[in-house]
């Protein structure tokens, strides 16, 4: 899966800003000088007033100095200058010394008005949420193995990244086997940003599911609630916590717009029953990663997408975490899952539907095998090359097989030693065969 960078605008508060100059007294001051002096330029202008104080404050009226203003002949003081010099004086250092005490001289975010932020309850509850959670979830690179052409030195390169969880203090990490396919080395990248080389513990291509394990102190290690997903509800709010296009702990929000849905596993073709179709917005590199209720339990793997465009198009599809459970239980006990099988090869489905029949046609059952052992017949040639079809599986345990699907479903339920009665379409009767189902070998899909 391959991993874009981008180039992020931070939305705090620019370097510019920041070095911006900051105000102070001696601004405020000289803005209060400015205007007195402008109202002594009046003054002067309509009553004749020039004195040594009026002077100083009108600079820019063409008093520059108190020795100019000292020659001012003493015939232009009249009564009128006598009666209000005074009062001007008066009221000019009343004016500065309110504005010492007033203004203040702290820094630039005195002057700038912010209003507090204000977060609604569920606004509240989702930042809540995404805080406690995030310390769960890792960040997965698969690792491939190239050879250069002409030095012929080995090197790792990334071939693909995704996401997942911890699942418990010993290490284990729980994510989808297709993010870990084809790697020859695998990094987990836990919240802190702390990198550890992962091994693989066991997988179950079937279901996609895979575990692998840490070496970490188990102080960094915060395994994620494991919820239930039995009881969920069409509507209800999901959150889904992963690492889109390589950008990490990105939160994306939905509801669970369908239950009960069926995908195909990507490394075998064998359904994946119940799954969770969420709105939520997942994308390539979300593959792995958790999908919450609103209390912040685990309920589902987020692993698959229907999009045209291989973007997100509004319909996910998570792994639920009662099936995700009992595999990774498995895998942590005995490095591997233990699911019964028939022992069979069966022809496409529409290859039967083209022989006008319903059910699962047999190629091939090795001797060996569960089905071989009970005698179901496989599909062959005689002497002269004519196809001579096998036994068609119609239903197992009186439950109906129209497809491959139909019958992955029913073994699904079913246990490694159990006993099952399969009814097969031989020579135009139905017969029914007793079968002891045997655990699935590791090479085996």
């Amino acid at each position: 899966m391959a991993v874009f960078s981008h180039s992020l605008v931070s939305a705090t508060q620019s370097p510019a800003a920041l070095s911006r100059p900051t105000p102070t007294l001696c601004t405020i001051t000289t803005f209060s000088l400015f205007k007195a002096a402008s109202y002594c330029s009046k003054l002067r202008s309509s009553y004749g007033i020039r004195s040594p104080i009026v002077c100083a404050l009108s600079s820019n009226a063409n008093c520059t100095s108190s020795s100019r203003c000292s020659t001012v002949d003493s015939q232009e003081s009249d009564g009128i200058r006598k009666l209000l010099e005074p009062v001007f004086v008066a009221c000019t250092s009343l004016a500065l010394s309110l504005s010492l005490l007033v203004v203040d001289v702290g820094p630039a975010s005195a002057f700038v008005v912010t209003s507090p932020r204000k977060l609604q309850s569920d606004e509240l509850a989702t930042v809540r949420l995404f805080q406690e959670n995030t310390p769960s979830v890792v960040y997965i690179t698969n690792l491939a193995s190239k050879q250069d052409a002409f030095t012929l030195d080995i090197f790792e390169v990334p071939q693909g990244s995704g996401s997942g969880f911890v699942w418990d203090k010993d290490g284990h990490i729980v994510t989808n086997y297709h993010v870990i396919r084809g790697a020859s080395d695998l990094r987990v990248t836990l919240a802190d940003q702390s990198t550890y080389d992962a091994k693989v513990v066991g997988s179950d291509q079937d279901k996609d599911v895979a575990v692998l394990r840490i070496s970490a102190p188990k102080e960094k290690l915060r395994p994620i609630p494991v919820g239930v997903s039995a009881d969920l509800l069409v509507g209800q709010k999901v959150f889904a916590i992963g690492n889109p296009f390589g950008l990490d702990h990105t939160l994306t929000t939905g509801v669970i717009s369908g239950l009960r849905r069926e995908i195909s596993s990507a490394a075998t073709g064998r359904p994946i029953q119940d799954v969770i179709q969420t709105d939520a917005a997942i994308n390539p590199g979300n593959s792995g990663g958790p999908l919450l209720d609103s209390s912040g339990s685990l309920i589902g793997i987020n692993t698959a997408i229907y999009s045209p465009s291989g973007a997100s198009s509004g319909v996910g599809f998570s792994i639920p975490v009662d099936t995700v459970s009992g595999i990774v239980d498995q895998i942590v006990r005995f490095g591997k899952v233990t699911r019964p099988i028939l022992g069979i090869k069966f022809a496409p489905d529409q290859s039967v539907e083209q022989l006008g029949v319903s059910g699962v046609l047999v190629l091939d059952a090795p001797p060996d095998g569960p089905a071989g052992k009970a005698g179901l017949k496989p599909t062959k040639r005689d002497a002269y090359g004519r196809l001579i079809l096998g036994d068609i599986i119609v239903s197992v345990n009186g439950k109906k097989v129209s497809n491959g699907s139909d019958l992955y479903r029913i073994l699904d339920q079913c246990k490694v030693g159990e006993k099952v009665t399969v009814e097969v379409l031989r020579d135009d009767h139905i017969e029914k065969i007793p079968v002891t189902l045997e655990p699935k070998p590791s090479d085996e899909t």
